[in-house]
């Protein structure tokens, strides 16, 4: 239960003011259907984070658990960084929604806006933590649909009304206090 909650809080807090929360916006905005978007965000946040979870479930099988400690506490400080530096859309992916249909375009631009993503590292780096890729890979999807479908239903209106620097700082002092613990090894304390 633990790895569910983590992973979709994480990726939650991660999620806002994200460039796939961007995204959500822009299409929703654009398409006004709001149930093909979603199912988009579901679809490719299920494909994505379902080969990150299949990848950190293999990583734990080939790495040491102590290196894998120091690696993963290492990522978890780097994502706390990396989730302080606010995302931007790229003009090509704003391209791709014109050729695909809202469904199509979702699927596509929200796949290829994950890919390397800080939400897709977490994916690993949680399931490689926990060892329970498919607990962690439906609390991550959760995480996802957490934040962008409200996205996609109140539109770029309310995100003026978000206060990003003070989410972006929450998700970044748990993806630090997670990394610290890991290396600490808290676990192995008590």
């Amino acid at each position: 239960m633990e790895a569910f909650l983590v992973s979709t809080g994480v990726v939650a807090l991660a999620e806002i003011g994200d460039k796939t929360q961007l995204l959500a916006f822009i299409l929703a905005a654009r398409f006004k259907k709001p149930v093909p978007i979603i199912l988009g965000i579901l679809a490719a946040t299920l494909v994505n984070h379902g080969l990150a979870g299949a990848l950190g479930a293999w990583i734990t099988s080939v790495v040491s658990p102590e290196i894998l400690r120091w690696v993963l506490g290492l990522s978890f400080l780097a994502m706390a960084v990396w989730t302080l530096i606010p995302d931007k859309m790229d003009d090509d992916e704003a391209h791709v929604i014109k050729r695909f249909g809202v469904f199509g375009a979702t699927l596509f631009t929200f796949f290829l806006a994950e890919m390397g993503d800080k939400t897709q590292i977490a994916t690993v780096a949680l399931a490689a933590t926990y060892i329970a890729p498919y607990t962690v890979v439906a609390g991550t999807t959760l995480g996802m649909l957490i934040a962008d479908v409200p996205a996609v239903f109140v539109g770029s209106k309310f995100a003026a009304h978000i206060p990003m620097r003070l989410v972006h700082t929450i998700a970044a002092a748990i993806f630090a206090v997670i990394g610290v613990l890991t290396l600490l090894d808290v676990d192995r304390l008590f």
